[in-house]
This record gives C-alpha cells, structure tokens and sequence, in this order.
C-alpha cells in the first residue's frame, strides 16, 4: 500500500506536535519539581510560602517588591547577597529591617533557578484559604460527638421522666382503688386500713413469695456490693481535662513524631516525663496552625513561651508555665520505671498506653479490651493500671524465647549464667514452655514493686 505525501505529513505533523506537548510539559514538570527541591533545600528553613516565620512568607514576593518601588533585578541580587542590595536599592535596605535576623546569601543560585524558587512558591494553595478535611472531619467528629452525648442526655431523662409518670399513675390507681373500697364498705363497720397495714395483711398472706423474693434482693444487694468494693481504685477511661489540648492522632500519627522526641527521659529515668515548652517550640516556631480554632490554641503555647508572633517573632520574657494534668496516677506506695520496662523489657509504648498515632484527644487510661485489641500486645483481662493488671502481664510477658543468653544484654546473660553454673533443673523447668517470662525472673515478688 503506497502513502501520499500529504498522509505522510499529517503523520509528521502530528508527532511534532506530540513531541512539543511532552517537551512542554516535562518541562513545566521538571521546572516546578527544580523549584521544589530548591525552596525545600536553600529557603524551607526560615520561609513558608503564605506565613510569617523567621523570615516574612515569599507569595508573590516578586510582585509586592515591584509595587514596593524595588529596582528591576534588586529582588535577584537580594538572594544572591543582601547585603549589596541593601546599599544599593532603598526598598532593599528597608527589608532588612524586617527581623533582626540576617539573611544567609546564596551566591551559586542563578536567576533562573530563584525565577522557579519563587514560581513554586507561588503555585503553591493557601491552606488557610478553605477549610482541611482533617479540620471538617474532625468538624463533623466533634458534631457527631456532640449529637452521640445529647441524644444520650436525652435518653437518660425520659427514662426519669417515664419512671415519674408511672409513680404518678400507680399512686391515681392507688387511691381510686382505696375510695372504691370504702364506698364498697360503706355502712359496714369496717375501720379504713393505712397503707403499711394494707402491706402488713397482704405480705402475711403471702409470706412464702415475700420470704423468697427478700432473700432474692438482699442476695443481690451483697453481690452489688462485692463487686462495687472491687472496683475501688479502677481508673480505666479516666482522662481529665488538660490547659491545652494536644491530639496525639496528628503529632505522633500524622507527623510521624517519635515518642521520644516529647518524653525524652523515657529510657533513662522512672518518668517518662512531659515535653518542655521549649520543646513544644522547636516546631510551633514555624507552625501557627491552618484554621482560626488551630491558632487559638497554639496561641496558649506562645503565652507559656512568651513568644511574640509580630514580624519575625520573638521571646518577651514573660512566660506562664502550663499546668498538665497527671493522667496515670500509681499510689504512692507503688513503685514502677519506664526505663526498666521500655529499655530492659523491651515493652513497647502502646501495651500500656495504647496506640496514641489514633489518640484523637488528650491522654487517657485506654481499658483493657482497647488494649488487647492492638496488634503485638500480650492479651490481659484485669482491668487497665490495677495490680491484677500488672502480675498478670508479668507472668504472660516473655523476656527470652528460649534462653537467656538470645536476649544479648548484660543483666540477663549474668542470669542466664548463674542459672546454668547453680541449678541446670530449675533453669530446664524454665524452658518448658519455651520462653522465659518475667515472673520466672521475680517478676511476682512483692518487693519488685512495693516499697
């Protein structure tokens, strides 16, 4: 089959099209993935593109320097050396005055390069402009909990309401039922009866039912109150209120922000202890929040910080330390080390705290079928922070499968090593079930957790 020349060129024609199309996009793809790269690599440490930070947010920096009277290329020189803009343009040296902090120059870039900087920037969507759907579904979250606990108010008082009615219509019976009875008796010598006489003649009539159902009652009323005694002291779901709210859910879920980073003496001390403020700043230097209900309570961080978010922010002096609430509160006379659990246990946060990156608010003592729900946790059925809770972790909880000496740490191979050097029959037993536990180890004694 031949090929016209025309057919030939409308092939050509169209290739070249093509060609140029993905020349052009790839192009405005790899310019704007260039930018990217640069902003995050030179700029991303002190700008933001639509906040205020260690240095002023660069949305359309171009256009307000060219409105502000800056002469043509000074913005370029600007990232190229500062200084020299400064002396040689006005606009230039009043930037300078913004923040007390000096501005690093990047010599090396070309104006190319800050051209697709400040191109990214620019395509970049203002966050704060429409609200996130973390923000409406956590809206919607909070409205759906908020409906959940006034649809549960609302079910406990008809039931109070429903309970009054029928008093009501019990006592209306009653005393129709009482007046019958006389009108029926009248001209009887027949003496009206009180109410309690009433219930004296029938329960003596009676007496059977009434004997069984009295024992069926006080029974119940000594089972209620065993079981009520054994509660005392159970704190599961105890969560109390906090000065600040902080989800755990996008910190340690969404960020990615290791647990060590806020309760860094966790593998070295008894506490876990609570983050500074100073810590708290490390990154609320840079984020303010998206949504005005985000800003409001970061702004409770700035106050104990004694931060001041005007220009490029700064610390006054004054502060007002933040007062958190204790949620896992042991009696005194208890005594337990983050340090022994998490380093020489090897016991991961979540058996005894659950998984907080889903912790939406605050902390709080997670019960124990949330607990054992979480993949990886040693199943228990006592309740969350009791002793029962605690023994039968410790006798469930494996330190070695199979010998000491897998664990590779110290305290355990001296273990391992005086049991096989004493008694080879006691450290046999200990291998029946192939894994050592803590209980096996004096995990049971009372002094292990008692003063």
């Amino acid at each position: 089959m031949k090929i016209s020349l025309n057919q030939m060129f409308k092939s050509i024609n169209k290739w070249c099209i093509g060609a140029v199309a993905v020349l052009l996009f790839s192009g405005s793809y790899n310019a704007n993935a260039q930018g990217e790269a640069l902003f995050k690599a030179k700029c991303g440490t002190c700008h933001q593109p639509h906040k205020n930070g260690t240095g002023p947010k660069l949305f359309q920096v171009r256009k307000k320097w060219a409105d502000g009277g800056a002469k043509d290329g000074s913005i370029y020189l600007w990232v190229n050396n500062w200084q020299a803009a400064a002396a040689s343009d006005p606009y230039a040296q009043t930037v300078s005055t913004w923040a007390p902090t000096a501005m690093q120059a990047f010599p090396e870039l070309k104006k190319e390069e800050i051209d697709a900087i400040l191109d990214y920037v620019d395509a970049t969507p203002d966050p704060a402009a429409a609200p996130a759907d973390g923000g409406a579904a956590s809206g919607d979250g909070m409205a759906a909990t908020g409906e959940e606990m006034e649809e549960e108010g609302t079910f406990n008082w008809i039931w109070v309401l429903l309970g009054v009615i029928f008093a009501v219509i019990i006592g209306a019976v009653s005393g129709v039922r009482r007046q019958l009875k006389s009108a029926l008796n009248e001209g009887e010598d027949s003496e009206d009866l009180s109410y309690a006489q009433e219930f004296k003649t029938w329960a003596w009539k009676n007496k059977v039912y009434v004997g069984v159902g009295s024992l069926i009652i006080v029974i119940c009323l000594l089972v209620s109150g065993i079981l009520g005694l054994g509660n005392i002291g159970v704190v599961e779901d105890y969560q109390p209120s906090q000065p600040i709210e902080f989800p755990h859910e996008i910190h340690a879920g969404i960020n990615g922000i290791d647990c060590k980073y806020c309760h860094n003496s966790v593998t070295k001390s008894k506490s876990a202890g609570l983050p500074t403020v100073n810590v708290c700043m490390n990154c609320h230097k840079q984020i303010n929040g998206r949504t005005p209900e985000q800003q409001e309570k970061i702004a409770k961080v700035y106050e104990a910080a004694g931060w001041s978010t005007e220009g490029a922010g700064g610390y006054t002096g004054k502060t007002k330390p933040i007062k958190w609430n204790k949620v896992h509160v042991l009696p005194d006379h208890v005594y337990f080390n983050h340090s022994q659990h998490v380093v020489v246990g090897g016991v991961d946060c979540k058996q005894c705290h659950g998984d907080m990156t889903k912790q939406k608010e605050t902390a709080r003592v997670v019960p124990v079928e949330e607990l054992n729900k979480i993949e990886g946790n040693v199943v228990l059925t006592r309740p969350t922070l009791t002793m029962g809770w605690c023994i039968e972790c410790h006798g469930e909880k494996s330190i070695a499968d199979g010998p000491l000496d897998t664990k590779k740490d110290g305290y355990y191979d001296e273990i391992h090593r005086r049991l096989l050097n004493n008694d080879k029959t006691l450290y046999k037993k200990y291998l029946d079930d192939g894994k050592v536990t803590v209980k096996e180890l004096g995990g049971w004694e009372c002094a292990k957790c008692h003063y």
